[in-house]
Order: C-alpha cells, then structure tokens, then sequence
C-alpha cells in the first residue's frame, strides 16, 4: 500500500510541476495497469483508495476483477490489450471501456454482442501512429475513415484515440499526430502516454495515461 501511495504522490508531483493547467486532475485519468500484477497488489491500491485500473487480456482481468468489482463497486476498468473477436462477450461484460477497437472484424462483433447490459460503453480507436508492420492498430491512412464508419454506420460510443509511438524515437510528434487527429474528427479523449513518456503525452494533450510500474514497481523479467 505504501508503495503505490507514494509513487502516486510523486507522480501527482511531477504532472503538477510540469503542467501549466492547474486543473489538470480534472481532465486526466491515470490508469493504473495491473497485467502480471496480482489481486493483493491491486486491493493495496484500492486501500489507498485508487479504483481506475488497466488490463491487457481478457481472461487475467476475468481472473482478477469478477470478486474485486464485486468487492468494491467503484472500480473503473479499462481494456489495453488487443481484443480478439471470441473474446468479446466476456470483454463487454468486464469493462467500461475498451482501448483498442483497430479493425472492422472485432468492431462489427462489438456491435453484434453489446447490449444494453454490457457494462463497456465506451471505446477508443487504436491507431498505429507510428505505421509500423509489428503494431496494431488502425493505420494513419485509414483512421478518418475508419472513425467516420465506426460512429456513423455502426453507431458506437467512440469518445477518442489511442497510440503506442515507436520505440526509440520522440514521442512528441506521434503524440501531437494523435491530437490533431481528434481535432479533426471531433474527438476529444487522448489515451496516450506511458510509464516512460507519459509527461510529454500529458504535455501534448492526453486524458488517459497508462502507467505500470511507475506506479506498482518493476515487473519481474519473466511477467514482462
């Protein structure tokens, strides 16, 4: 408990001192990514009173949260991972919203499993900013497209964008890209910016940051 509340102090310290909005806790959701990390780790941070959380698979976070939002109701779960399409059932009943719709496929099951139950009602589309072949998501060269089909033809709640920048290169640019793509199409959620990077993606305009170990610690080299 006491390590994830200090981090999150220092963290809450950094944001505050290189930001020059001073209500930028009202904008900003720091999601706390919990893969790999186990249940004890994770109600440590529901007893500092933390509730927004991240997963990467559908059946780890299955594993973890069923009890764990049955147990406290006010957590707040977020999909980071790659969503596969025999997975969407489980996923639109786990979390509320889902960081990674990045192809016709998994978005028209969306559309065939959500109901009015399903807890997830929102969504970000992934885009591959960096257009790199290893890299999931929607390519910049069919992003408006895709954006413009998945609000217009299919009717989801799409509430913003997200990215993962290349490796090994400044995120800023692919970041501004990101926010200039929301602009455009009138998207006003940015999912961008991680345990490494995440004060320029705050900097350059980002809502939803994803941090892990900076919050909880160094993974161990084989949970990685």
């Amino acid at each position: 408990m006491a390590i994830f509340k200090e981090n999150l102090s220092k963290i809450k310290d950094l944001i505050t001192k290189s930001s020059e909005n001073k209500d930028i806790f009202n904008d900003l959701s720091i999601i706390a990514v919990t893969k790999t990390f186990s249940e004890d780790v994770i109600r440590s941070a529901i007893k500092s009173n933390y509730y927004i959380f991240g997963e990467n698979k559908v059946q780890e976070a299955k594993n973890k949260f069923l009890k764990l939002r049955s147990d406290f109701p006010n957590i707040k779960l977020h999909m980071l991972g790659n969503l596969q399409t025999n997975k969407v059932k489980d996923a639109l009943k786990l979390f509320d919203f889902i960081h990674t719709l990045d192809r016709e496929k998994i978005c028209l099951e969306i559309k065939k499993q959500q109901t009015k139950e399903s807890l997830t009602k929102n969504f970000f589309i992934q885009v591959n900013i960096g257009n790199e072949k290893q890299k999931s998501g929607i390519s910049t060269f069919e992003a408006n497209d895709f954006i413009n089909w998945c609000l217009k033809d299919l009717n989801l709640n799409i509430i913003g964008l997200m990215c993962i920048p290349p490796n090994n290169e400044n995120p800023k640019k692919y970041f501004l890209e990101l926010k200039e793509l929301g602009i455009k199409n009138n998207l006003k959620k940015l999912s961008m910016g991680m345990s490494s990077d995440f004060l320029d993606a705050i900097n350059c305009g980002s809502t939803h940051i994803r941090l892990g170990e900076a919050l909880f610690g160094e993974r161990k080299k084989n949970e990685k």
